[in-house]
């Protein structure tokens, strides 16, 4: 058996031998936390504990059968099958099969998924005569779910104080009643939902003693995987199950407690020494991921919470780069940067793709990192999730756009006919489907009166899908008179899109809220950047669709084996990577706004970046833009407060701006002011060559002028801005969006005039300068 352990170190092995009470086992990131489970697991049965004695409960089937085929490769797999290992409710479930008569079921009962539950709800919501804008199923399901998640049955339900008051406030004072049917519905169909069980277990274990006693008695030894994850419920059975023996070791990391939206209760680990008395305490500290630089800014982050279980994780690793701060001007140049030093490290390091990973606070986020990553060819992928552009909510939102633009775009109408819901159901909808095709004409020509068919006529007035045409006709009218953004705003407002985004108090609501808010703010972006390129005359609706549908296209993302992954950080939990880029970091977004005034939810979000942090084993970037595109207008963004948690010993804030600081005026002006003149020496020579053969037009037009003398743009070395600023080729200059750049040509007169401007991150662009946002540095 020394044999066996001596690949652990000291602290690994201690956990590992320890089996005389509760153990309580702290293991920091990437200190081998699976490792030590493993390995107590086959302790344990090496010492004679039979497999059907111990219980190992874990949050994931993966994780589960991961640890069992460890396990088997030192015990056999013969003795491994016989483990009572997996998911709490995996588990429970085949408890509550043997014992469902104790709870007036059969063991035959069903298990009801998400799409039953809320299946189900819909009927009892239409049977009470209730709102179904207002009650949607998905948010009742969650205000029910999360009530069983801390042990509020449907009968508490109503004495609950707090919860009652936030159904109020929600205009849903009716849960109470939603809920009580639900049960009496499940009960009567011999049905659980996933959280009853946990509940009808515990409900099991608190009613029957005889059972309870069973169950501890079988269950000699239990374990417990990511324990800083359990809820109340979860916390309660394992107490139930293990009070008398008390031979309970868990593993977690308090630190990496994130899931308190899902019902996870931090006191839970917290509070195991106190629940436990006689309990030990077991710290692994070894980080065998990271690089010493990156585990100690994430210890120098974390030590600013005040609720925590102290530790000191280090690193015998090379000590690395200090992680890397980067201040963008906006949103859009944090997305360049970060995919330039995704290239640059490529180049240097030789690596792969998925060796990358972007991590952010919500997924609305990923869509200015897609765009240009699809400039610069990168492939991608969303982890856990779809691309921006392929979200629900946001395919909705475009198919209105597209029919406003093509209202014959049959598949478009087909998604928007009836969302938001307005009674048009499936039967009429095939209807106009098969009067179009019989008579060969579009689905828009049938429901808005340019087929004069008899049916076609009646369909048209039906008084359901008269306001939906209506309303497309009016957006129509609209289409080459105000610009995408302002037309956008409007369609998304007078479809009914927003109010039934705003409706829905689903926990996820709050995400395709964002994302429908980001689409916006591309659009502005859009409309902006077009009018200050001088291109006002391309920033309608169909010019945005036109561009989106090249951003779509997926053709171009290599395979999966190579691509930079995008995710939140709560999905990026458990995984580790050769480079992450945290991105995002401004206050109201990291940390989120909605936990600023919350002590607890606050150290929550310390505790996702302490995650975001450790996922890195070589390179950390932490990026935040001072200026974005939100809720439609242009925000001034504050470095998130967690940076200044980080010790400055092992950050770096060196960046673009900051080494170009370094080099003096003097030298910048003189590297770029040769270039104008470049340009006029070869321009002139060039125009000296014998009636500008084609060749010679296409170098012309390579430097930016025509073989036209009439439409040739005079060439200048200055131009002065609307507030009197005087800009020179060669100036360095400052813009709101495209960040740093160098000025290295000015042609045109009047309002016509423009800059074209060589950004840092952003690269080359044309600015009109009536318009452009540009400073003097």
């Amino acid at each position: 058996m020394s044999d066996f352990l001596s690949s652990l170190n000291n602290n690994q092995r201690a956990a590992v031998e320890y089996c005389e009470g509760p153990q309580l086992i702290i293991a920091g990131a990437g200190s081998g936390k699976t490792r030590v489970l493993t390995y107590k697991i086959a302790y344990l049965l090496l010492k004679g504990l039979k497999p059907w004695n111990i219980l190992a409960l874990t949050f994931t089937n993966k994780a589960a059968n991961e640890m069992k085929e460890r396990i088997a490769k030192i015990v056999g797999e013969e003795t491994a099958r016989m483990l009572n290992m997996g998911t709490f409710h995996s588990i429970f479930s085949r408890i509550l099969r043997i014992e469902a008569e104790h709870l007036g079921f059969t063991s035959n009962y069903t298990i009801y998924d998400e799409t039953d539950s809320r299946s189900l709800i819909k009927s009892i919501t239409k049977e009470l005569n209730l709102d179904d804008k207002i009650y949607k199923p998905a948010t009742v399901h969650a205000k029910i779910s999360m009530a069983k998640n801390h042990l509020i049955l449907a009968n508490d339900y109503e004495n609950t104080r707090n919860l009652m008051q936030r159904d109020a406030y929600d205009r849903t004072p009716d849960v109470v009643r939603i809920y009580r049917l639900y049960q009496e519905r499940c009960k009567n169909a011999n049905a659980m939902d996933f959280d009853d069980l946990l509940v009808m277990t515990y409900m099991l274990f608190k009613n029957n003693e005889q059972l309870r006693q069973k169950y501890a008695e079988r269950f000699s030894y239990v374990l417990v995987d990511e324990y800083q994850d359990t809820n109340s419920v979860q916390q309660k059975i394992l107490w139930l199950l293990t009070k008398d023996h008390q031979n309970i070791c868990v593993v977690g990391d308090d630190a990496q407690s994130i899931y308190g939206f899902r019902g996870a209760n931090i006191d839970n680990i917290l509070d195991f020494q106190q629940i436990y008395s006689r309990s030990k305490l077991f710290k692994l500290e070894q980080n065998y991921r990271s690089t010493q630089n990156i585990v100690n800014a994430a210890n120098s982050l974390i030590l600013h919470n005040q609720r925590q279980i102290r530790k000191d994780v280090f690193s015998e690793n090379e000590s690395g780069e200090r992680l890397q701060l980067r201040e963008a001007y906006s949103d859009r140049e944090e997305a360049a940067i970060v995919c330039n030093e995704i290239m640059k490290i490529k180049r240097r390091e030789k690596g792969d793709y998925s060796q990358f990973a972007i991590l952010y606070r919500t997924n609305a986020q990923s869509r200015t990192f897609e765009e240009e990553m699809r400039k610069h060819a990168i492939p991608y992928r969303i982890f856990g999730g779809l691309s921006f552009y392929q979200r629900k909510e946001i395919k909705d939102v475009l198919a209105y756009f597209r029919l406003a633009v093509n209202p014959n775009d049959e598949e478009a109408f087909k998604r928007v006919i009836n969302y938001p819901k307005r009674g048009i159901g499936t039967t009429t909808v095939n209807k106009i489907i098969d009067v179009a095709h019989q008579n060969d004409v579009s689905l828009w020509d049938v429901v808005s009166g340019e087929s004069h068919v008899n049916d076609a006529m009646r369909l048209a007035s039906n008084a359901k899908i008269k306001p939906f045409v209506e309303i497309i006709k009016s957006f129509i009218a609209r289409i080459d008179s105000e610009n995408a953004f302002d037309l956008g705003q409007e369609i998304i407002k007078e479809s009914g899109i927003r109010a039934d985004l705003m409706s829905d108090k689903d926990p996820e609501a709050e995400t395709r809220r964002e994302n429908v808010e980001e689409l916006l703010n591309a659009m502005q972006e859009f409309v902006a950047s077009r009018a200050e390129e001088g291109r006002d005359n391309a920033v309608y609706l169909s010019d945005f669709l036109q561009e989106v549908a090249l951003m779509t296209d997926l053709d171009s993302e290599g395979n999966d084996a190579s691509r930079v992954v995008l995710m939140t950080v709560h999905a990026a939990k458990g995984l580790e990577f050769n480079t992450v880029f945290v991105v995002g970091l401004e206050e109201n977004i990291f940390p989120s706004q909605l936990s600023v005034n919350n002590m607890r939810e606050l150290e929550e979000e310390r505790r996702l970046l302490y995650v975001a942090i450790t996922r890195a084993q070589k390179h950390c970037y932490l990026t935040y833009a001072k200026t974005r595109w939100r809720y439609g207008h242009m925000e001034f963004g504050v470095q998130s407060r967690f940076i200044k948690d980080i010790d400055p010993h092992f950050i770096s804030t060196e960046n673009e701006r900051a080494s170009e600081d370094n080099i003096s005026k003097r030298q910048i002006t003189s590297s770029f002011q040769s270039q104008p003149f470049f340009r006029q020496r070869e321009l002139k020579e060039v125009r000296k060559e014998s009636n500008a053969t084609p060749t010679n037009s296409h170098r012309l037009r390579s430097i930016g002028v025509t073989t036209n003398k009439n439409e040739a743009p005079k060439q200048y070395e200055s131009a002065v801005l609307a507030d009197g600023t005087t800009l020179h080729n060669g100036d360095r200059v400052k813009h709101m969006r495209f960040g740093l750049g160098t000025i290295i040509n000015i042609e045109g007169e009047g309002d016509s005039q423009k800059a074209t401007v060589e950004f840092d991150n952003l690269g080359r662009k044309q600015l009109l300068l009536k318009f452009a946002r540009l400073s003097l540095i």
